[in-house]
């Protein structure tokens, strides 16, 4: 099986490190105990226009993402907590996904039906699970299934200046949370691939 982590960080490649990444890069480790392997791509670093189409023109790179997307079984979001928000970079890649509600087989399954998401959130102030009910709901509604205990987060203090990639150990509690991510998202994407969603229509 195939995973796809997006890392909505602001931050573009080539510069400061970012928290983000090393946290889709633990999860992505305990997938690969589950026999997924992955790959990260920082979404900062692509052309990714606004809008709610899957092409938006010339120079447009969400389609390629898109491509790769409806490859993987498993999706996996992750952000930076920003003004008790998602990241606007992983926002406006959910906005490209809503094409995918429009976008239905002969049976009234979306093209993303059968995949299975998951949800990476880091910050230094409180609000992951405020970040991941909005994600949650939103890749819910463009036809991701979302398995339990789909979210792995590290906040750290409030207005402090450590980073989750600042830290010398991964805390246990988060290293359990991201196993468990793994296994259960594995899990049911084993499901769906073994028996697909019925049609609707």
């Amino acid at each position: 099986m195939k995973a796809i982590a997006l890392n909505g960080t602001l931050k573009r490649s080539g510069g400061e490190p970012s928290s983000t990444g090393r946290m889709l890069e633990l999860v992505l480790e305990h997938l690969g105990k589950e026999g997924v392997t992955g790959e990260i791509i920082r979404l900062a670093d692509c052309d990714i226009r606004p809008g709610v189409r899957s092409d938006e023109g010339e120079g447009d790179e969400w389609p390629g993402i898109r491509a790769r997307i409806l490859d993987a079984d498993i999706v996996i979001l992750g952000t930076p907590v920003w003004l008790g928000q998602p990241s606007s970079v992983v926002k406006r890649a959910l906005e490209r996904m809503d094409a995918f509600l429009s976008e239905k087989d002969d049976g009234g399954r979306m093209a993303s039906y059968g995949r299975v998401a998951a949800v990476a959130v880091v910050g230094n102030e409180d609000g992951a699970h405020h970040v991941s009910a909005e994600l949650y709901q939103a890749l819910n509604d463009v036809g991701f299934s979302l398995a339990p205990n789909a979210v792995c987060y590290w906040v750290g203090e409030a207005m402090g200046g450590t980073d989750f990639k600042d830290l010398d150990k991964v805390p246990d509690a988060v290293s359990s949370a991201a196993k468990m991510l793994a296994r259960n998202t594995a899990h049911l994407a084993r499901l769906l691939r073994q028996q697909g969603y019925p049609a609707v229509a």
